[in-house]
């Protein structure tokens, strides 16, 4: 009887013993794979303010090249790996466009040496008026660039596709776990400028016209806590300042603030749907930094609250879109204007009938309009080449939900995308600013429905599920 009570003694505590390392290999295998699933996120920066005198775009008055600086230019990049290994890198900068030549080269180079294609690359510009020229031909005669400063820009936009290549690489080779959490905020300084004069506003005015005021945001965290990165955009020109400093007008000091604040964070800022959107008043040091400071301020009232957080999936869809133009000047049009027109039309002009000696005929369309998805965790983001106007984020926001963020001024720089309305009424988005660019006509009325067709589609190829229409009998 006692050996047999022994054996139970000794028998217990080994059963014992055994579950609970069972058990508590279980729950640290369980917490290995938990942790396995995570973000991870790598970002790179660089200074990209010119180092000798250059041309500088936005503006088509200057007269003289630019020999100071307000603060430094800067590109950026953020990396993103799911728990997948899916990868896709968004690089910003604080530039005013690039041209699809230079985004192709960029985004094949990035290709060929660390494997993304064109839907896992956002190339984003803040279309600051204050920073360099970069290369465009169709853009050197329209500014009268002499051929010594042409060479500048040459030499500067090789270098830039150099400086976007390594940076895009750093990110993906710095790649740390991460936490990625997304929210909406909101600044109020955008104002629809096709409907409030500038000249005539004052303190009192009652601004009028459609505007977007979200401030779209993504914070990004290492899993201890610390903040490596917060993007965030904003649907309204980069305008403030039109001198002859370098400078990333309010964008710029809004990335300035938000850096200081937060020690050790990259900031970076993306162009919303924003082409008809002005900050108002403006022309001044003072003011830029007024606008910096407040959506400097959004942005981090929203980071300071509860944010949603993404799961570590991600989904990027890419694709081009056709764009029709109007009917096509003749031969004859276009050699009367360019005998009798003065200035930029008389430019414009010879520009497209240089055009049509050269290639025998005018092109019926753009066939290459980008537009781009991706889906981090549940959080949808569309971005968009071109200036587009803001009735293209109420509409996409109308159809896909308030959270979406639009993102414009992506990948190429398509000049002026009016939506129908602003062709109808027409104005500078969307017939006078065809003399400033180098298409032959304007777009075609239905470039809205074919754009945001075109985005709802690739939505659905992206997983995006989309209301329905519903049909009620009573």
């Amino acid at each position: 009887m006692k050996l047999k009570s022994m054996k139970k003694i000794v028998f217990l505590p080994v059963i014992s013993i055994f579950l609970f390392l069972t058990s508590q290999s279980a729950f640290a295998s369980g917490d290995l794979q938990k942790s396995a699933k995570h973000w991870k996120a790598g970002v790179a920066r660089i200074d990209i303010t010119p180092q000798v005198p250059m041309v500088m775009s936005g503006y088509a008055g200057r007269d003289s090249a630019c020999v100071k600086k307000l603060h430094s230019l800067w590109a950026k990049a953020l990396a993103f790996e799911d728990a997948g290994n899916h990868r896709v890198v968004l690089v910003t900068m604080d530039l005013a466009f690039l041209t699809r030549t230079m985004s192709d080269t960029i985004k094949n180079r990035i290709k060929r040496k660390y494997n993304l294609d064109q839907s896992q690359v956002i190339l984003s510009w803040s279309h600051t008026h204050t920073g360099p020229l970069v290369r465009a031909e169709d853009f050197y005669d329209f500014l009268n660039t002499p051929p010594e400063e042409i060479a500048k820009v040459e030499d500067y936009s090789d270098k830039l596709e150099d400086k976007l290549v390594n940076i895009a690489g750093k990110a993906l080779e710095t790649m740390v776990p991460v936490r990625v959490f997304s929210g909406n905020g909101v600044a109020r300084f955008a104002v629809n400028r096709r409907n409030n004069v500038e000249s005539t506003l004052n303190p009192s005015t009652q601004l009028s016209g459609p505007v977007d005021h979200s401030v779209p945001v993504i914070k990004v965290t290492t899993t201890s806590g610390e903040m490596l990165a917060v993007v965030f955009g904003y649907a309204c020109h980069a305008t403030t300042l039109n001198g002859y400093q370098w400078s990333g007008d309010y964008p710029g000091f809004a990335q300035i603030y938000l850096e200081q604040t937060f020690p050790g964070t990259t900031a970076m800022f993306f162009a919303g749907s924003g082409a008809d959107q002005n900050p108002l008043p403006r022309r001044t040091v003072g003011l830029a930094r007024q606008y910096g400071k407040t959506l400097a301020a959004a942005v981090e009232a929203k980071i300071s609250e509860p944010m949603h957080e993404l799961e570590p999936a991600i989904v990027s869809k890419y694709t081009e879109i056709n764009l029709p133009y109007t009917t096509l000047p003749t031969r004859a049009e276009l050699e009367k204007s360019a005998a009798e027109s003065s200035n930029y039309k008389k430019k414009w002009a010879s520009r497209v009938l240089a055009n049509l000696e050269r290639d025998k005929t005018l092109p019926a369309g753009y066939p290459h309009y980008p537009v781009q998805i991706w889906r981090l965790g549940d959080q949808n983001l569309v971005a968009l080449g071109g200036e587009v106007v803001v009735d293209y984020s109420l509409r996409l926001k109308q159809i896909m939900g308030q959270d979406i963020f639009v993102m414009s001024y992506a990948n190429d720089e398509v000049y002026y995308i009016p939506s129908t309305r602003v062709l109808r009424e027409g104005g500078y988005e969307g017939v006078d600013v065809l003399i400033y660019g180098h298409r032959p006509s304007t777009w075609k009325a239905n470039i809205e429905s074919l754009i945001i067709q075109g985005t709802l589609e690739l939505a659905e190829q992206a997983g995006i599920e989309l209301p329905e229409s519903k049909l009620t009998v009573n």
